[in-house]
Parts: structure tokens; sequence; C-alpha cells
């Protein structure tokens, strides 16, 4: 898969943005599926077999890398490079001088913005990116909300209400390969913030501390933040 990455500048993504990406919690928003998508008023029992077949093969692929282009919701472009390990694991490291990065190591997703010196910290369990992460793709239940079948991809839209109120994350793989190619996290106030992976290598290793989230330092900075 091949992207220009020539649009991209030195743009830094605001915390507002990257909570999008990732990290968007409960709100009030209408679901708005995307035109031609089948609607599931079963999943459990609807769910088409070659939805299946894709979600199971990526559950099967337990380390990638490689590099992303994030579009957020104004159409703010940004890139870098990505990092994931099942389960729960991932890093984000976002080209120019922000040095902004997202890093969950399982149990935590936190957010660091080193220009700012600004570190937030959030329960992966209450992000759509859990559903990402998950060590299998699970599309039992009520979790997914809709399937597009295309010669060329294949859509999954994933939900959890219970869990992360409105928001959703919609996956897109290709079909004949069962590689994913982007996902689209869409936050409770209906806004979307896309992300496109691509020069990805699969079954990697990684260093002990890639997903490490210094809680100690987290702490300090924050408390230090709230004496101010």
């Amino acid at each position: 898969m091949k992207n220009d990455l020539s649009a991209l500048g030195d743009f830094a993504p605001t915390r507002r943005q990257l909570l999008g990406f990732g990290l968007a919690i409960a709100g009030a928003a209408a679901l708005n599926v995307m035109p031609g998508f089948q609607l599931l008023a079963s999943a459990q029992a609807a769910v088409p077999a070659a939805a299946q077949k894709i979600a199971d093969h990526f559950s099967s692929v337990k380390s990638m890398s490689g590099e992303f282009v994030q579009f957020g919701p104004k159409g703010e472009q940004t890139g870098g490079k990505f990092f994931l390990e099942r389960p729960g694991k991932i890093r984000f490291n976002y080209d120019g001088s922000s040095n902004f990065k997202v890093i969950s190591d399982g149990k935590s997703v936190v957010i660091l913005n080193k220009k700012l010196n600004t570190s937030d910290l959030y329960p992966l369990s209450k992000t759509p990116l859990k559903l990402l992460l998950d060590n299998k793709i699970d599309l039992s239940g009520d979790r997914v909300k809709a399937v597009k079948e295309e010669n060329d991809l294949t859509t999954i839209q994933l939900a959890d209400k219970s869990v992360f109120g409105n928001s959703r994350i919609t996956m897109m793989f290709d079909p004949k390969s069962y590689e994913l190619r982007q996902w689209t996290i869409t936050d409770a106030q209906g806004k979307d913030t896309t992300v496109m992976i691509f020069n990805v290598k699969e079954g990697v290793s990684f260093a002990a501390d890639t997903f490490a989230i210094d809680y100690a330092a987290n702490r300090q900075l924050n408390t230090n933040g709230s004496n101010r």
C-alpha cells in the first residue's frame, strides 16, 4: 500500500485530536452508519463468514510495525511510526518537533506531549482501541454494528456502548490478503479520525521498554501541573 507523504508537514495534533484518534470516551451522539453498510440487527447470528475469517486472521497477527498517516476531523494530516503487540499494546511515534507519543501498555493509554510537558493517562478498557488490540477480535454479541463487503475492501464497524458509550471503530481490510489497511475512530460527538497504515511488517519483536508507561513520572507531572 503506497501513500504520498509529500503533503505532510510539521503538523502537531492537538490533545483533543489525539483523543479522537483512539481515546474517545462516552458521550451522546447518534450512530452514523456509512452508506452501503449491512446493518446487523442480530449481529451474533448475522456476521458474514468472510468478515469472521478476516477477524480471525487479524487476531492471529500477534505483532506488527510500520508507518501511519493520520487524518483529523478537519482534514489535518500527520504521520509517524507505529508498533503493535497483542494483547493491548500499541505505540505511535508522531513525526515533527512536538514529539507526540501515544502508548498503550495493555492496561492504560498515555498521551505524551513533550513540547507542552503534558502526560494524559486513560484506561485502555474505556477506549475503542481495546477492540483493535484484544487477543481476539470479538464479533459476537452486539459489538458488530455493520459490515460492508466489496471486491477490494471489507469494512467492519464495532462498538461497545457499555464500555465507551457512542464511540466506535471502523476497520478496513483487504479481502484477499486479510491485511488491515486503515481504521477510523468516531468519537462521541460524531467526529472521525482516520489512520492509514503502510510498509507493515508482521511477526516482529520489540525492545522490552517499547510499550512501557512511566506511571511515576505521570503522577509527578500531573501533581506539579495541578499546583500551578
